[in-house]
């Protein structure tokens, strides 16, 4: 059997699945996004983090999957990575969507929605994406994510929303200040991250009245704004992959019931589904 190499790369971190002989061999490393890291740094990454754990075994065929190559310029970037790195690897360049969309679709039709630390949906025919809600990233939009609900939540803390009993949980759990807030978010890199960083707090504390809202407003909002754009909603099942919906497939349980769809997959991850999708 030929070893085939695939990848998922997300906002935060890269997951790599080397299939040989029907074994499988993971290795992690930070997000490779041409819209954060040059590809220099990258090359330079995986020498170091991903080459030597595979011991430079011969890869036939190499499936990358990630953020930022709906964009024609990024997807050349990648293809320069790939060409220094596995030079004589057959490589695929997909959007992160189009690998959830495999990975929890497999070949049947349906929704395919991305809630980690950003946010993503779409609806795939059982080949290909059909069509797409529009990403505009964690300033503008990803609504349901990460990111999106971890920045309800430093407004709840810096409004002094929440009660006394939350503002000293926060306080004691991240030790966060207003100026240290504010210079993380508006002066330093990654801020969709370190937003995101904050939804561990919604997680620390389900049960709480003010909590239980956020989420569920949160995620009630990429329904509204999102899956409320794709007329197939009502026909196909719909699929959630991502950390964000994982941890919540409760409220995703209850609102598909409350709006009358039908929920699919909720991963954790798109790996395994991936995994499935090209041993075929």
């Amino acid at each position: 059997m030929p070893a085939i190499l695939i990848a998922d790369s997300g906002s935060t971190k890269c997951e790599w699945c080397l299939l040989v002989n029907g074994k499988k061999k993971t290795v992690l490393t930070p997000a490779m996004s041409p819209y954060f890291v040059t590809a220099e740094n990258m090359v330079q990454l995986l020498q170091q983090q991903l080459l030597p754990k595979i011991k430079h075994t011969p890869i036939d065929a190499l499936y990358f999957y990630g953020t930022g190559l709906g964009n024609p310029a990024n997807v050349a970037i990648m293809k320069k990575v790939f060409k220094q790195l596995f030079p004589k690897t057959k490589t695929e360049l997909n959007t992160d969507l189009l690998g959830i969309a495999r990975a929890s679709c497999g070949n049947q039709k349906g929704i395919a929605c991305i809630l980690g630390t950003g946010s993503n949906a779409c609806y795939y025919n059982g080949k290909k994406i059909v069509s797409i809600s529009p990403g505009l990233g964690y300033v503008l939009g990803d609504e349901g994510s990460g990111a999106y609900l971890g920045k309800k939540v430093i407004q709840y803390f810096l409004y002094k929303t929440f009660d006394e009993d939350l503002m000293a949980r926060f306080q004691k759990r991240f030790g966060e200040t207003h100026a240290s807030i504010l210079e993380n978010v508006y002066k330093k890199p990654l801020a969709n991250r370190y937003l995101a960083n904050f939804a561990l707090f919604l997680v620390e504390n389900r049960g709480h009245f003010m909590i239980e809202n956020i989420i569920e407003d949160g995620l009630n909002d990429f329904f509204f704004t999102h899956l409320y754009k794709f007329k197939e909603s009502w026909t196909q099942p719909i699929h959630f992959v991502g950390s964000v919906g994982f941890g919540f497939r409760d409220v995703l349980k209850d609102l598909c019931n409350s709006y009358e769809l039908e929920l699919g997959k909720v991963l954790k991850t798109p790996m395994p589904g991936l995994v499935a999708y090209h041993k075929q």
